[in-house]
């Protein structure tokens, strides 16, 4: 026959111990001895068993009063049977949750739903194409969103009329159901009610007890002006119709512009090119050119403008949408080149290039190259 130890011995304090030093001396044993972190130590199991039985006796001052009188003889059958570790977490729950993260009592339901708990329908996501123009002026778009609403029949509730839906017989509205492995316990949704914790034993006959049914909507989106590529606006409310009165989700919808012939866009600023004839390039002139939202720009060609060059109108391009300032307007700076001449204009472009001759920058034979490309 195996002697008991002693429980000061146990728990390794004096006689004379207090409860906050036994109790600490306890936590100290139950957190290296502790079977989760201890998996299949049957050692450790024993030790913990130990230090758990000697805690209860002498933290009840009853309890060690009759333990220091008579031994193990005083509190026998006085002390919790330490048969399951749901019991343990039980008597020890104050211990336990200081660092196991509040697993006391975790073989049992926490609670009994009053009801079953709303949940928040799904995001939805659907893109939208637009114009280069749209993006710079705003614009609104119909889009045809296919999703969940809440079932016009039963409101919601998903049961027929008078009638509620009724607690599981499974899990006692909990909505998991606890299962026993050897020494430990584990959690999973409970499979009758899906994890709900409630059934719906009489259907609506519209959703079928589903709370929502699946419909077309076609809505409005308003794009703001100076909407950009892969920017996303989010709609509130139109995702999927949450379930058991739960809030709907929201629709984001992911923009894509498409590109434009004309303009382009480089952060804020609207860019286009223009085409210039060399004698405008040289001479410089003034031209009106059209902005993408087709109002008027007079703009002024200096006197032996370059190829390339930017020319900026300030504040005619896109609308930052953080201040609602605006960007420029980017008007670079092209030569149109022929590709036929008539005679006329033929020799005078020959005669140009013979009159130029060694006074261009660059290749001193450009003349001459002239010549031989063109004559």
């Amino acid at each position: 026959m195996t002697t008991k130890r002693d429980f000061y011995d146990i728990l390794a304090v004096s006689k004379t111990a207090s409860v906050d030093e036994i109790k600490k001396a306890y936590r100290k044993l139950a957190m290296q001895h502790h079977p989760d972190k201890n998996p299949g130590n049957k050692d450790a199991e024993v030790k913990f068993r130990e230090a758990t039985e000697a805690y209860e006796v002498l933290s009840d001052a009853a309890k060690r009063q009759k333990y220091d009188q008579f031994g193990h003889a005083g509190v026998n059958g006085q002390h919790g049977n330490h048969g399951s570790t749901d019991d343990m977490f039980e008597n020890f729950g104050d211990i336990f949750e200081s660092f196991f993260s509040g697993q006391a009592g975790r073989g049992k339901s926490q609670r009994q739903a009053s009801g079953p708990a709303p949940q928040r329908g799904h995001d939805l996501s659907q893109r939208i194409e637009i114009s280069l123009k749209e993006s710079y002026l705003g614009c609104k778009k119909d889009l045809k969103v296919y999703h969940f609403e809440v079932c016009g029949l039963c409101k919601g509730s998903g049961c027929k009329e008078g009638t509620k839906p009724t607690m599981c017989a499974t899990c006692h509205g909990a909505g998991s159901v606890v299962h026993q492995q050897g020494f430990f316990n584990f959690s999973q949704p409970c499979s009758p009610c899906r994890g709900q914790g409630f059934k719906i034993t009489s259907p609506c006959t519209e959703c079928r007890g589903q709370m929502r049914t699946q419909k077309y909507e076609t809505l409005s989106i308003n794009i703001p002006a100076g909407i950009y590529q892969g920017a996303e606006l989010r709609v509130t409310g139109k995702g999927d119709a949450g379930i058991f009165k739960g809030e709907a989700g929201d629709l984001f919808v992911p923009v894509d512009v498409i590109a434009d012939k004309i303009f382009n866009r480089r952060d804020y600023d609207l860019v286009t090119t223009l085409g210039l004839t060399y004698p405008q390039l040289v001479l410089g002139c003034q031209i009106e050119i059209e902005n993408i939202d087709g109002t008027k720009e007079l703009i002024k060609i200096p006197k032996g403008c370059q190829v390339g060059k930017e020319i900026v109108i300030e504040g005619k391009g896109f609308v930052k949408l953080r201040d609602r300032s605006r960007g420029r307007f980017v008007i670079i700076t092209g030569c149109d080149i022929p590709t036929k001449l008539d005679d006329a204009s033929k020799a005078a472009l020959l005669d140009y290039a013979e009159k130029l001759g060694n006074k261009s920058q660059g290749n001193s034979g450009i003349a001459g190259f002239f010549k031989k490309f063109l004559g």
